[in-house]
């Protein structure tokens, strides 16, 4: 028997519910990839929402070894890389 999909309150937005994320990058470059909690794979509705959410997180995001963003519109690349330090 399988289970039925999940709803959408209930899983993760795609890129064309919620458009905008950011690429978590560290000091070299490499992507960073966060498991589980609510700084991963964190997708927004608008440009403004991401950079807000962006303002708040910045410190958890260094203590998790990310030190640069890039923001994303769906996959193309909207500016970055930004430094998180000062």
């Amino acid at each position: 028997m399988s289970l039925p999909d999940q709803p959408s309150v209930f899983r993760r937005p795609n890129a064309s519910e919620r458009p905008w994320s950011w690429r978590l990058l560290d000091a070299d470059a490499a992507e960073v990839t966060l498991e589980g909690g609510e700084l991963a794979d964190q997708r927004f509705l608008s440009q403004g929402d991401a950079e807000s959410w962006i303002g708040e997180v910045w410190p958890a995001l260094l203590a998790e070894g990310v030190e640069q963003v890039v923001l994303l519109e769906v996959d193309r690349e909207v500016y970055g890389p930004m430094s998180l330090r000062a």
